[in-house]
């Protein structure tokens, strides 16, 4: 906007200054020119050797005053009698049709006009004045300009018109960039607290400070975050004391339904009772799974280095019991070392086994589970019925379960929402994709950098 501003008021300015300058330049050359008109008519008449050395003394005098090439004093015929230049052209007729100035003086008009010269191979302003005795022309005034020196005169105007606008635009940036770095400043503080309490540094306050208008912005941001804060305390608290209290009551069911059993029943009521005491371990599982969701992007444990074979070689032995009794092979792959990567090892733990536990509960008997290495990440693949292309992201919805899953085995429809708010709470990811021979793909990418 400051250079749009310049540009608009200096290059008008500038083109004004330009046509002034060469209204000026022309008007000096006439008003140099009536002035030696003036003074020169009385040495024209009588001509004595004494007036004719004063004529010359007039037009050397007055030459450098209008900054011209020459000036000459004609008499009534076209003869020069006295040359700014020199001696070299008094007694020459400068009457000629190449010089209408002359012309148009001795005829008692004033001449003012740009013509080629034939001499110089140059343009020049030509001036002629008429010079008077009386109401009788006895002579006449010319003054000759180079019209590249007027034209340098007007550039050398622009020129320091522009270094001036040039030095108003610095200045101005300058003024502009303190203005917006005392604006700025605190606005970016601002920004890095909102980002440690996005980053999970719930307790991270903005300093008020700026203006107004930003010092209320700063309180409205801490109230807001006291709030947010309060809220998620009260919500974790609330599922805390809701798992505690609800994991007592259904731990006495599940032992009365044991007991009930125990005492001898009907088959039919003895597979109502298990049915009964699958369904609380099912609540319980439940319950277990919102308390670990409610909790996800806190960061309560702190990272460090997790190589993720060693994450892989950890769960294939934790699932491995499992496996077997569902007689599915449970195997590792990885291609050669890879990097490790910046993470809570529980939670990538948590999010890995959530899984394998998937590809285990929809793979079919005596099929394959793998578990494979890969740069920043880890494959759960598996032999299953996999995933519709609708409902590659629709799985990861809470308690959402999909075709595959309503059909198969019991499950909390909890366990990659889980995975995925793990793993982005370490700015990773978790994907779904199907097989191009069958099955399934759970990618646990853990490429988050170290913070």
């Amino acid at each position: 906007m400051l250079t749009l501003a310049v540009v608009s008021l200096g290059v008008p300015l500038a083109i004004n200054l330009g046509n002034r300058v060469t209204a000026e330049v022309r008007s000096q050359a006439l008003g140099q020119a009536d002035v030696v008109a003036a003074v020169g008519g009385g040495l024209l008449t009588p001509a004595t050797p004494e007036n004719r050395a004063e004529l010359q003394l007039l037009v050397r005098s007055a030459a450098p005053r209008v900054n011209g090439l020459r000036i000459i004093v004609v008499n009534g015929a076209g003869v020069v009698l006295a040359d700014s230049a020199g001696a070299a052209s008094i007694g020459t007729s400068y009457a000629t049709a190449g010089r209408p100035e002359i012309l148009a003086a001795l005829r008692g008009t004033t001449y003012q006009g740009e013509r080629a010269s034939t001499v110089l191979h140059e343009t020049l302003l030509a001036t002629g004045i008429p010079i008077r005795s009386g109401r009788r022309i006895v002579g006449a005034v010319r003054v000759t300009q180079s019209v590249s020196a007027v034209h340098g005169e007007v550039r050398r105007t622009i020129i320091g018109l522009g270094l001036i606008g040039l030095l108003v635009l610095v200045l101005g940036l300058s003024m502009g960039a303190v203005i917006a770095g005392q604006i700025a400043r605190p606005l970016r503080r601002l920004e890095r607290v909102a980002r440690r309490i996005a980053g999970g540094e719930l307790t991270a306050r903005a300093v008020v400070e700026g203006s107004s208008e930003q010092r209320s912005l700063g309180e409205s941001f801490n109230e807001m975050a006291d709030r947010v804060g309060r809220l998620l305390a009260s919500q974790r608290d609330f599922v805390a004391d809701a798992s505690h209290q609800l994991r007592t009551p259904l731990t006495g069911l599940r032992l009365r339904l044991e007991e009930g059993r125990a005492a001898g029943v009907s088959p039919q009521a003895a597979a109502e009772l298990d049915a009964a005491a699958r369904e609380v371990d099912r609540f319980a599982e439940i319950i277990d799974e919102l308390l670990v969701l409610s909790r996800a992007g806190e960061r309560e444990l702190p990272g460090e280095e997790v190589a993720l074979d060693a994450l892989a070689a950890g769960a294939a032995e934790r699932w491995r019991r499992t496996a077997e009794e569902r007689q599915i092979e449970l195997a590792c792959a990885h291609n050669g070392p890879v990097a490790p990567v910046w993470c809570a090892r529980a939670d990538a733990e948590r999010a890995l086994d959530s899984l394998v536990e998937n590809a285990l509960r929809y793979s079919p008997r005596g099929s394959t589970v793998t578990i494979a290495v890969a740069p920043g990440a880890l494959e759960v693949r598996d032999m299953g019925p996999g995933v519709g292309s609708d409902e590659q992201e629709l799985v990861f919805e809470r308690f959402h379960r999909g075709r595959a899953g309503r059909a198969g085995g019991p499950g909390t429809g909890l366990g990659l929402s889980i995975a995925r708010e793990l793993a982005r709470e370490w700015g990773g990811e978790v994907t779904l994709r199907n097989q191009a021979g069958g099955g399934a793909v759970a990618t646990l990418a853990l490429g988050g950098g170290r913070e």
